[in-house]
């Protein structure tokens, strides 16, 4: 199949075929025609799988089929949401990409930067805009746009938008939102808010869920490591010594942790950066490109990094320690192993993670065995008390039925 297929306007398939995209993927070849015929759609598929070229692309084709309004109003006709400053960029560029030649004016609006210095693009006049939730409800709040002209909705990493907390900002944007349009929702896993917002906002949804072969090799090769919570700074430095990866994410839970490992990192020789909520947006965007830049080897990062970054043919990621939310870990190691690329994701369990590690088997309804490494071998006389129930499956499965008008 070829892009052609889909009947996009020539301009889309010239900039596709510019950028190097021979044939569309899986989840591009699920979703486009879904959105093509204007049907609401979910789409559960990883990172690295071509999702936002799976929504970019339709709502650029929309865009070119209608009559163009006056470009003098700060009132977009599509609207994606991402939950995070970094994301927001990356849908931006390929955005620019993708509509490069075609006349569509494409804007973006994200936090840690003055509102004025994102107001001249949007006072220009905006087809397309990518925005984070809480600077649109900081445009919204002043009156520097309007959004009940958008008649295209896409919700880009939505688990991970009502995982951070930006459910009621969700709500308070739709309201502001014109009741005919078309509704999109793009995630990397399905949890009951996905559905709860689901069935609000959308009207008999498609769905394509999109899942390696039961008979694949799977492209991330986890492994659990049992080791003392005392002992893993020195194994991690270890493992940074002993392994030649070009780049690591290492992601902690907390702000202090991450700022406290990149110090002592840095101590031992090794170059390490931090990404979380407390560094100023110059900050994050310095430390980034020193990451991708090779000059810093080592990210080190909180989960409100783990969906916003895309960071090609990252080789390694570790896990500091287990995120609470058992649907961070998917989040977290999605950062590997993109694109058809294989990646290595490791988790550094010690004994007071015992009980997440017990629901996290659960949730992906797989065993994740526990390995020891020669020389960090864990203290068997620490034991932790096991959880007496899990979450239940069940709500979710009704949940999901409701939101699809099955129940």
């Amino acid at each position: 199949m070829s892009f052609a297929a889909f009947n996009l306007p020539s301009p889309l398939l010239d900039n596709l075929s510019g950028a190097g995209f021979s044939a569309p993927t899986e989840v591009q070849a699920a979703a486009i025609p879904a959105l093509m015929d204007g049907r609401d759609l979910m789409v559960k598929a990883a990172t690295g799988t071509g999702k936002t070229a799976a929504f970019l692309l339709p709502m650029l084709a929309k865009l070119l089929s209608e009559t163009a309004p006056e470009r003098n109003q700060p009132s977009p006709r599509a609207l994606v949401l991402v939950p995070t400053r970094e994301l927001c960029q990356q849908v931006y560029d390929a955005a620019t990409q993708l509509g490069k030649g075609s006349g569509v004016k494409v804007a973006q609006a994200y936090g840690g930067v003055p509102l004025e210095s994102q107001l001249k693009a949007i006072k220009g006049g905006v087809d397309l805009l990518i925005a984070t939730p809480g600077r649109l409800i900081d445009h919204l709040k002043k009156r520097t746009l309007r959004i009940d002209t958008v008649s295209f909705l896409v919700f880009d990493e939505a688990d991970r938008m009502l995982d951070m907390g930006f459910e009621d900002e969700i709500r308070a944007i739709t309201k502001k939102l014109g009741k005919v349009r078309q509704t999109a929702l793009f995630s990397a896993t399905f949890g009951d808010g996905v559905w709860r917002v689901a069935k609000s906002l959308m009207t008999s949804p498609a769905l394509v869920e999109i899942a390696a072969a039961k008979d694949d090799k799977p492209l991330i090769e986890e492994r659990i490591y049992a080791i003392d919570a005392a002992r893993k700074l020195a194994f991690l430095s270890h493992l940074l010594g002993k392994n030649d990866w070009k780049q690591v994410l290492v992601f902690s839970r907390t702000k202090e942790g991450a700022d406290k490992l990149v110090a002592k990192l840095v101590d031992v020789g090794h170059g390490a950066v931090a990404m979380h909520a407390d560094l100023s947006q110059k900050q994050r965007e310095q430390n980034l490109a020193d990451f991708k830049a090779g000059s810093a080897r080592v990210l080190v990062a909180t989960d409100v990094a783990a969906r916003g970054l895309d960071i090609e043919a990252l080789p390694c990621v570790i896990n500091l320690e287990l995120p609470f939310k058992r649907e961070d870990y998917v989040h977290r190691i999605g950062r590997t192993g993109r694109a058809g690329a294989s990646g290595l994701a490791l988790t550094l369990l010690d004994p007071s993670d015992e009980a997440l590690h017990i629901e996290l088997e659960t949730f992906l309804d797989r065993r994740l065995a526990p390995q020891w490494y020669q020389g960090f071998e864990p203290d068997l006389t620490i034991t932790v008390d096991r959880p007496r129930s899990l979450s239940k499956a069940a709500q979710k499965q009704k949940a999901r039925k409701r939101a699809l008008g099955k129940g």
